[in-house]
């Protein structure tokens, strides 16, 4: 019995009630995020009729190997029901549904959320290639065993989400001094500012501090991802300050660029690790009910399995061939994470255009189509999206960096557009064909620079851009039609060689796409 009450007293660690409570609403909100823009982008990226259609890929693909309830059924109003199901549950969990409901219903509310999300991400395919959709599946396969209200948070649990940060912050950092030149002479955030995926209101303010405060923000981000993470498993005070500094990091973070959800849920993470009492907050002591033995069995053996599952990303991490974004299995459970192994020292753009003439000649008059979140018309400034994802323009990104990454899918995007299919369309910003569908469209690369103080207050322009060079030559639907590559009509589209788009054999820099098992996408 005096064994028992010492596991009891160990397991248990009521001090951080406050703290498992935020986390718990906070990884909610960034669910809600998600399946909110599942919601409004499917369509046009995956659905029946999307870019990479979701049926297409359970062919090739069998559970097994992506795990999805979309193998056992899929039709357009089945995935939005999935989805808004996901924001409604996470609405309800964000305002504390779990905590108004037994323990042995708040865990199964939290693992539906966790299926739903899984189901999407491994159908996804090119559109949730990115480090943190495993990331918030981790953190939220975690969150199942928070416990609630009921009773004390369990320490083993909130040992492996300090374990996550970890991870999340610690491999970004070896990532980087084993990349680039730049993180080790101190000089990438020369450059970062101007040429990150998508940048925010405040980066070109970012981009033009003083060259020596660039350097003071590569040094104390090694600090900061390097020596910080590893504070996160000392004793109380130092833990809960280690997650302080993370928090005030990832905020200068969000300040300064788009990165989705990534720095929220970092944030929220973090919060884990935070003791209220040990940093002076006010906290209300209070009572909880005895933990159930069952819920002290499950949520050992689901520490003791991330603890086997960590020989993976601990090894990638010690590894001098060390991989960004990595999943290990088919869950998306304790994978390996990174961030700017290189940075680009020059920003390019992919634009896209469209004519209503018949004839393409050297006279023909194009019109820009404008997107939401990536640059484009020079005299407006970058928008604050973050926390939402907006994933076609992130893909751009890549795209403009090699089209390799462009191959799969841009052909059907432009498909789309010369049909002014309204769900791709809801995904731009501006349409310049409103009326009639263009006849041919085309797609330039261009080189932008932010503009200097003084250019800004002569033209107004928050970027400089260079004459275009061709990506995509000029098409029209009855070409792309004659090659193989139906329209949004049919329901099993096929891409065809994109032979327009100059080639650019490269890796590309920045924060990598995630590579989950499975076949290559």
């Amino acid at each position: 019995m005096g064994r028992m009450e010492w596991f009891a007293g160990w397991f248990a660690a009521p001090e951080y009630g406050p703290s498992r409570m935020l986390v718990q609403r906070l990884l909610a909100v960034v669910y809600l995020t998600g399946f909110t823009a599942a919601a409004a982008q499917f369509r046009a990226l995956i659905g029946a009729e999307g870019m990479l259609p979701v049926p297409r890929f359970t062919e090739r693909v069998p559970f097994r190997r992506a795990p999805s309830l979309f193998h056992l059924h899929y039709s357009d109003r089945f995935f939005a029901a999935v989805s808004w199901t996901g924001a409604g549950l996470s609405a309800a969990l964000a305002a504390g549904l779990g905590d108004a409901v037994p323990l042995w219903a708040s865990m199964p509310l939290w693992a539906v959320l966790w299926v739903l999300y899984l189901s999407i991400v491994n159908v996804g395919q090119t559109w949730y290639s990115f480090g943190w959709e495993s990331l918030l599946l981790e953190a939220g396969f975690l969150a199942v065993f928070l416990g609630n209200a009921d009773i004390a948070p369990p320490l083993p649990v909130l040992w492996l989400m300090r374990w996550l940060v970890f991870r999340v912050e610690f491999g970004a950092g070896l990532i980087k001094l084993r990349g680039d030149r730049c993180w080790r002479d101190l000089t990438c955030l020369r450059y970062h500012h101007e040429t990150q995926p998508m940048p925010g209101p405040l980066s070109w303010f970012f981009h033009h501090l003083p060259a020596p405060l660039h350097r003071v923000e590569a040094a104390a981000n090694h600090v900061t991802q390097l020596v910080v993470p590893v504070a996160l498993f000392l004793p109380q005070p130092v833990a809960s300050w280690a997650a302080v500094v993370v928090v005030v990091t990832q905020l200068w973070l969000v300040a300064s660029g788009n990165f989705a959800w990534l720095n929220w849920l970092t944030i929220t993470l973090a919060l884990a690790a935070v003791d209220p009492a040990r940093l002076g907050l006010p906290v209300h002591a209070r009572t909880y009910q005895g933990t159930p033995g069952w819920f002290e069995a499950l949520a050992t053996a689901v520490t003791l399995a991330v603890v086997g599952l960590s020989y993976w990303p601990v090894r990638n991490m010690l590894s001098r061939e060390q991989v960004m974004n990595r999943s290990f299995n088919r869950l998306h459970l304790v994978n390996t994470y990174g961030a700017f192994g290189s940075v680009s020292r020059i920003r390019q753009e992919v634009v896209v255009e469209g004519t209503d003439e018949p004839t393409v000649t050297p006279r023909t008059v194009w019109h820009e189509y404008g997107f939401k979140g990536k640059p484009g018309d020079v005299r407006r400034l970058p928008r604050q999206y973050a926390p939402y994802h907006l994933r076609l323009d992130w893909i751009m990104w890549f795209a403009a960096l090699s089209p390799a990454y462009a191959r799969p899918w841009f052909l059907p995007f432009v498909a789309r557009l010369l049909a002014n299919d309204p769900a791709t369309l809801r995904l731009l910003r501006h349409n310049p064909f409103p009326d009639a569908p263009p006849t041919h469209v085309r797609a330039t690369l261009h080189h932008y620079r932010f503009t200097d103080w003084h250019e800004l207050r002569t033209t107004g322009a928050w970027w400089h851009r260079t004459a275009p060079h061709e990506y995509l030559a000029p098409v029209s639907l009855d070409t792309l039609t004659r090659s193989g590559h139906r329209p949004p009509l049919g329901r099993r589209s096929r891409t065809v060689p994109l032979d327009g788009l100059r080639r650019r054999p490269r890796h590309p820099p920045g924060p990598a796409p995630h590579h989950p098992p499975g076949p290559p996408e």
